[in-house]
């Protein structure tokens, strides 16, 4: 376990205000096949701050074959390490990840690449 966040402001936010910073974070973590962030991609499902500043995620993949879990896990570390305790991702299946769930910066980042969506 990491330390715990000094700064006292960050200990007294909002659950609602922790979550939006943590997903800001989390913007850092990029799919590795894909090139766009988890949270654009709309692979972040939930987020859990507790009052010890342990930071529980549910997040799914493009697919559940995806070799790539410990590479985003290890990211996702390093990206909330100074805002967090710890960090437990919760790999979820369900709902499937679709388009749908893609954010309009994330099809703009997409787009950008080549992708249609």
């Amino acid at each position: 376990p990491g330390a715990a966040p000094a700064d006292s402001t960050w200990a007294q936010a909002t659950p609602e205000q922790k979550k939006a910073v943590i997903l800001e974070a989390m913007k850092e973590v990029v799919d590795p096949e894909l090139m766009v962030n988890v949270v654009d991609l709309g692979l972040v499902y939930d987020v859990i701050v507790d009052d010890d500043l342990n930071v529980t995620i549910d997040m799914t993949l493009t697919s559940p074959a995806c070799p790539m879990t410990d590479q985003i896990e290890w990211e996702a570390q390093a990206a909330l390490g100074q805002l967090a305790r710890s960090v437990t991702i919760n790999w979820v299946w369900l709902p499937p990840w679709n388009l749908d769930l893609i954010t309009d910066d994330g099809r703009e980042q997409l787009q950008a690449i080549g992708f249609m969506v």
